[in-house]
């Protein structure tokens, strides 16, 4: 059975590529595609992936913080997998008061997005 997916960017390029990574793999199933926040914690909710890519940079991110989104994301099993055009430090801290269970930059995704897919969805769920 596929790794279920929800994609969450607010670019429409990004969300391009990424769609186009994942469909040379058929063990991941791509179910939605969020583009801002508020989406994101709708879809999550209805959808229940397994694994939620969530661009930590979107533009109606002023309307949470990142312990309201978390919040009101309510993960349950789902692993939430933070990407961001930084890689530093303070994204990394960001990405962990999402909830992030890891955080990739997006340049890297091609090499990177599939395995990190994979690994976050044999993971055991974490309690937050």
């Amino acid at each position: 059975m596929p790794v279920t997916v929800l994609l969450a960017d607010d670019s429409n390029l990004v969300r391009g590529a990424i769609r186009r990574l994942l469909a040379d793999h058929p063990e991941i199933s791509l179910l939605g595609e969020a583009t801002d926040f508020a989406q994101t914690i709708r879809m999550v909710q209805e959808l229940q992936p397994q694994v939620v890519i969530l661009d930590l940079h979107m533009s109606d991110g002023k309307r949470f913080t990142p312990a309201q989104f978390r919040a009101q994301l309510n993960l349950g099993s789902s692993r939430l997998l933070a990407i961001s055009v930084w890689d530093d430090e303070e994204t990394q801290s960001l990405a962990t008061s999402y909830g992030a269970a890891k955080c990739l930059d997006k340049i890297n995704l091609g090499t990177h997005l599939i395995a990190a897919i994979l690994q976050l969805a044999s993971a055991p769920s974490q309690s937050a």
